[in-house]
């Protein structure tokens, strides 16, 4: 902790809090693929099939051009332990899925799913989901049709692109939580 002694009064600086913002940027020749930087920190990314897209549309594989904050930390619980954040966290369960149907009142919403109903499930088989960052993105207001469900998430092993999310490595995701707070900006583009 560093004291500034420069005013009348001390003002007490805390390191190591979460970061007010970070961003994600294309890399260069490859529109598929990313920089996320968070202070000193620089993690390669895995972005949407259709790159950064201003005018993100449910389906279009493009991750939203844009200002958001994460909401929430959703983690498997069953295989990992719960990682240090700034971020209110929940253990993901078999029922828990994202509304991503525009013609549902619960689009781009968490919602609950018994077997065999719809939605995108967030406990996976895979690794993907074993780590999300909620983002607040198309919330306020939500409108049908302009995109649900791009989180941060774990990458594949390729770091193929995703459906719209930005994904990264899970070393990579459980460095980037121990900074992030539910005020840290991400801007994307």
């Amino acid at each position: 902790m560093k004291i500034n002694t420069n005013s009348t009064s001390y003002v007490k600086i805390r390191r190591g809090g979460p970061l007010s913002a970070i961003r994600i940027k294309p890399a260069a020749g490859n529109p598929r693929r990313g920089w996320l930087t968070a202070g000193q920190l620089s993690i390669p990314v895995a972005l949407g099939r259709g790159g950064i897209l201003a005018n993100k549309r449910e389906g279009d594989g493009g991750t939203p051009r844009g200002s958001f904050r994460p909401r929430q930390l959703w983690w498997r619980g069953d295989r990992h332990s719960r990682p240090r954040t700034f971020l209110p966290a929940r253990a993901i369960i078999g029922t828990d899925a994202w509304c991503e149907d525009p013609g549902d009142r619960h689009y781009n919403q968490w919602i609950r799913r018994g077997d065999g109903q719809g939605g995108d499930r967030l406990k996976r088989a895979d690794h993907l989901y074993d780590f999300i960052v909620e983002i607040d993105h198309n919330t306020r207001p939500r409108i049908a049709g302009r995109g649900s469900a791009v989180f941060l998430h774990l990458a594949r092993d390729n770091f193929g692109p995703t459906a719209g999310c930005v994904s990264m490595t899970k070393s990579a995701m459980v460095q980037l939580l121990r900074r992030l707070g539910p005020r840290t900006r991400i801007i994307i583009g």
